[in-house]
């Protein structure tokens, strides 16, 4: 017979577990779902559940979980707590890793690429370039895209350039074949400046930009 002491919303919460819960901060609705804590739902409300549940369930993750579970005593919760904030450590922090991993290979690949490094190479020894910025010239890391398929692929990386005088944006793309990378277009836009200055071709000036970079824009 379940007497009313007995009731979740008036068992008692032992004061040595009246404290932050970091398997319900770290998995949320994960957790809340293994502690019959359905409240914890409340994180796939827009905006809510994603900036304030976690900490919500973070501060009265051990008072619902012991109200909502059956325990042993106060050490097999503390045990059982404790696995959770193990494992939601090993996800958040792992998860940190893999896209900090992940965005740092793509970064790594931009910066070190034949593409970047010809573009800039051509920008920093280009005349006009130098007499419009100044020098020494530096650049930015890369972003874009590079694909390819053995010896064959197609860039498409843009980048901040600058110089003592002013600076810019540099707009290139190029494409390799049998293994060789040739840049087909190097454009530079000058801050404050509507124009793009042609440095594939310094004969040729016009107000537009590669096709492949519609999307930077």
């Amino acid at each position: 017979m379940t007497t009313p002491s007995d009731l979740p919303e008036t068992r008692t919460v032992p004061p040595e577990i009246d404290r932050w819960n970091w398997g319900a901060f770290f998995l949320n609705w994960i957790w809340g779902v293994g502690n019959n804590t359905y409240i914890a739902l409340l994180t796939f409300v827009p905006f809510f559940g994603i900036l304030i549940m976690p900490f919500v369930l973070g501060a009265k993750g051990n008072a619902w979980a012991w109200r909502n579970g059956r325990w042993d005593n106060v050490e097999h919760f503390k045990r059982v707590q404790r696995q959770w904030a193990i494992w939601g450590a090993v996800l958040f922090f792992g998860s940190i890793l893999f896209f900090a991993g992940t965005f740092g290979s793509v970064f790594y690949t931009l910066r070190h690429s034949q593409a970047y490094e010809m573009g800039v190479a051509r920008i920093q020894t280009s005349a006009e370039a130098a007499n419009i910025l100044g020098t020494p010239i530096t650049t930015g890391f890369p972003s874009g895209s590079i694909s390819t398929t053995g010896p064959t692929g197609n860039a498409a990386l843009t980048f901040a350039v600058t110089g003592p005088k002013t600076s810019g944006q540099a707009f290139v793309e190029a494409t390799k074949k049998d293994g060789v990378w040739t840049i087909m277009s190097l454009k530079l836009r000058i801050n404050g400046r509507d124009d793009t200055i042609d440095l594939a071709n310094p004969l040729k000036a016009d107000t537009g930009l590669p096709t492949g970079f519609a999307a930077f824009l």
